[in-house]
């Protein structure tokens, strides 16, 4: 028997939808709506905001780099996580034409805080700590508001 009706021609886009109706009809929000951010993303805002408001006070940190990374690694094969040791933060030194770099772990960080003010304060501390450990200096030096919060 031969069908009278010929198949759908696939269309020139992805298929949003499956052959039910369901799945993804489009965003939850415009992209210019903090909603739309991820959560890593709202995370990488907390630290450069913290960077931006450090910089004004001490320029050379133009000269280091920021990094957010998801979780401390262990670099060495006989190391094991200490329940009370999980870093929040740390350095690089710069060598060999490299920047210093500072490191904001974010997972450890986002468990340790509940809301978006208690995370940005932790990062901003965080951040102090580290470029005070960098430039030698202690964290009052940094920010003369380190630790009233």
């Amino acid at each position: 028997m031969d069908n009278p009706v010929p198949p759908p021609a696939a269309g020139p886009g992805p298929r949003r939808r499956d052959r039910h109706g369901r799945g993804m009809r489009g965003p939850i929000a415009p992209p210019q709506v903090p909603l739309a951010a991820s959560r890593a993303e709202a995370f990488a805002d907390l630290v450069q905001d913290s960077v931006e408001r450090l910089e004004r006070h001490w320029p050379q940190l133009a000269d280091i780099d920021f990094l957010v990374l998801e979780v401390p690694r262990l670099d060495g094969p006989g190391q094991v996580w200490n329940d009370e040791a999980v870093p929040l933060g740390g350095t690089i030194a710069s060598r060999e034409g490299r920047p210093a770099r500072v490191i904001v772990y974010r997972r450890p960080v986002e468990i340790r805080t509940k809301g978006r003010d208690e995370r940005a304060a932790l990062v901003h501390e965080i951040v102090v700590e580290q470029v005070a450990e960098l430039l030698g200096l202690t964290p009052e030096t940094v920010d003369p508001r380190y630790g009233e919060d």
